[in-house]
C-alpha cells in the first residue's frame, strides 16, 4: 500500500466495530495484514472465533477484560490498556501489518486508560504505508481532527430500548 490514512468510526449508532471489521475481511481478501487490537473488551465475542479461519492474515487481541464500563475502570483496567497501546504502536511499527484497527480506542481515552494525546502520538507517528482505523463512541475532537476519513453512526431507532439484549451473532 503506497498511503494508509487514518480512519474513524465514531458516534452512538450501532455499526462501528463491525465497519472496522468489514474492513478488516475486506483487506485480507487483498492479501493484506491486519491486526486488530480491542481495548476495554475482555469477553468472549463472536468475531474471535470468526479471525480464528483468517489466522494467516487477521490477527486480533483484546486489552481489556470484563466490561468495566458498568463500574468504574480500575488501576488494572488502566495498566493492561496502556500496555495494549504499547504493544499496539509496537506492531505498527514492526512492518509486519498493513492495517491495523483500534477497536473501543475512543471509549478508552474517554474513561482515561490512556490519555489523547498517548493516542495522538500512535496516529502522527505512524508509517505512512500503514491504514489505521479507529472505532468507539465519544471521540476527542483532537483524534477527529487527526483522521482523514471520520463516519459518525447516527442512532435513529434501536430495538436496546424495548430490552432486547445484545444477540450473539448479531452485537456479539
Amino acid at each position: 500500500m503506497e498511503r494508509g490514512y487514518v480512519q474513524l468510526y465514531t458516534g452512538n449508532g450501532k455499526g462501528k466495530t463491525t465497519a472496522a471489521l468489514g474492513q478488516a475481511l475486506r483487506a485480507a481478501g487483498a492479501g493484506l495484514k491486519v491486526f486488530i487490537g480491542q481495548f476495554v473488551k475482555g469477553m468472549h465475542y463472536s468475531e474471535l472465533d470468526s479471525f480464528k479461519n483468517f489466522s494467516d492474515t487477521i490477527v486480533i487481541k483484546q486489552f481489556g477484560r470484563d466490561c468495566f464500563i458498568f463500574n468504574d475502570p480500575t488501576p488494572e483496567d488502566c495498566a493492561l490498556a496502556k500496555n495494549g497501546l504499547q504493544e499496539i504502536n509496537d506492531i505498527i511499527h514492526s512492518g509486519e501489518y498493513q492495517m491495523i484497527i483500534l477497536d473501543e480506542v475512543n471509549i478508552a481515552t474517554y474513561y482515561k486508560l490512556f490519555t489523547v494525546e498517548d493516542l495522538l502520538e500512535v496516529i502522527r507517528n505512524k508509517p505512512p504505508q500503514v491504514e489505521l482505523i479507529l472505532t468507539g463512541r465519544m471521540a476527542d475532537p483532537r483524534i477527529v481532527e487527526a483522521a482523514d476519513l471520520v463516519t459518525e453512526m447516527q442512532e435513529i431507532k434501536h430495538y436496546y430500548q424495548q430490552g432486547v439484549q445484545a444477540r450473539t451473532g448479531i452485537e456479539k
